[in-house]
């Protein structure tokens, strides 16, 4: 047999100017690394630097981030296998999405925001061609089902509208003032998030002390360069590439296109500057979150707290429920796993050593704390975060 016939020829239509595109291009070659080194065509252009498919080329399928109408006749007149990675045009007859789940992103999202005690809520996605309403509509969804309001931006304007730096500006400002303070914004993504930030601190708007601002995804460099640095949903686009790729390979091999869209879960929320606060307007409340953000690793229980604040413990623990919705001795365990949970992705220490770090016992009470509250082991989790 010819080798060279075995080896797959694939293009990837996905950018290389974020850290996003770049993680699922990383996904799709892990995949291609361990199954025989496809050839992979990377982000192709037109002559216009447009995201197009080579006219000459003939390949055997193609993983795209599909972006716009015109982009998605092409690819279907190749008739080529087809994954896609963006809910942009998610649901497209033929093509397999491989895509986040905006519902837990959404759910991860709001979490991350009422563990700071924040009751008032917008979302902010300029009108764009680049991005769906999938993660506005889940993340509303998961505001008003708590019983508290989401607060949209609506400028007025359709997209594809051409609007000037300065006109953009005073839309958003206007839409700024007319928010409740304190208030946690959601921006669809990294990009809108730093602009969000931006257009604060020219208005003199205080982040977080104002506006907390989380942005949807994740790109290391808006979110470090912002001011402050940016709290982000980290999405697994390493995940989303491996997926694709696998999917990809096997309706190449023969097998149908799966029907139903293949959902992935964003790993966590990465906390920076722009989220760090506490709006709880009780100062017994937050002297204890605070006591338990700094101890919680030491093996306290609530006496510890106690101790600290004076207060009694039935009082303490209606003032948790009504601002955290959970107890003292839940908070307490919330914060070890969330430590927890970050070891377990960014180092590469031991179950054992993660558990005495996070304040527990041993490896086992750790595990079962960890798949009670997230719903897998820690090395299941540590495994998918890994391919993400």
């Amino acid at each position: 047999m010819d080798f060279k016939k075995r080896i797959r020829e694939v293009a990837v239509l996905v950018e290389t100017e974020d850290s996003w595109g770049c993680s699922v291009i990383r996904g799709i070659a892990d995949y291609s690394q361990n199954q025989g080194h496809w050839n992979l065509l990377i982000d192709p252009r037109d002559h216009q630097h447009r995201s197009a498919l080579p006219d000459l080329w003939n390949g055997d399928g193609v993983i795209a981030r599909i972006s716009s109408r015109m982009q998605l006749e092409q690819i279907r007149g190749r008739s080529l296998p087809t994954i896609n990675v963006d809910t942009n045009f998610k649901g497209q007859s033929g093509i397999c999405d491989v895509v986040t789940d905006d519902h837990q992103r959404a759910q991860l999202a709001l979490g991350h925001l009422r563990d700071r005690g924040f009751e008032q809520f917008g979302y902010f996605a300029p009108p764009s061609r680049e991005y769906s309403a999938a993660l506005e509509d889940a993340f509303v969804t998961a505001v008003e089902r708590l019983g508290y309001p989401c607060r949209i931006y609506k400028p007025g304007y359709r997209a594809g509208r051409k609007i000037g730096w300065g006109e953009q500006q005073k839309r958003v400002n206007r839409w700024l003032v007319s928010l409740p303070r304190p208030v946690a914004v959601l921006a669809v993504n990294a990009h809108r998030g730093r602009q969000l930030a931006e257009i604060c601190n020219l208005s003199d708007i205080r982040v977080p002390d104002e506006v907390a601002i989380l942005a949807g995804d994740t790109d290391e460099l808006l979110c470090d360069v912002s001011t402050p640095p940016l709290s982000s949903v980290a999405v697994a686009g390493r995940r989303i590439g491996y997926e694709a790729a696998a999917v990809l390979d096997q309706t190449i091999s023969g097998r149908p296109l799966p029907t139903e869209p293949i959902m992935i879960p964003p790993q966590s929320v990465i906390s920076r500057q722009s989220t760090d606060i506490l709006s709880i307007d009780d100062d017994t409340v937050v002297r204890a979150l605070r006591f338990i953000q700094t101890h919680a690793f030491q093996d306290i229980v609530v006496k510890d707290i106690l101790r600290e604040v004076p207060i009694s413990r039935r009082s303490l623990e209606i003032q948790f429920r009504h601002y955290l919705g959970r107890s003292p001795a839940e908070e307490i365990r919330r914060v070890r796993l969330e430590k927890g949970r970050d070891l377990l992705a960014q180092t590469v220490m031991s179950i054992s050593e993660i558990a005495s770090a996070c304040g527990f016992a041993n490896a086992t009470r750790f595990g079962v704390a960890f798949r009670k509250r997230f719903e897998q082991t820690p090395l299941a989790y540590r495994k998918q975060v890994v391919q993400g």
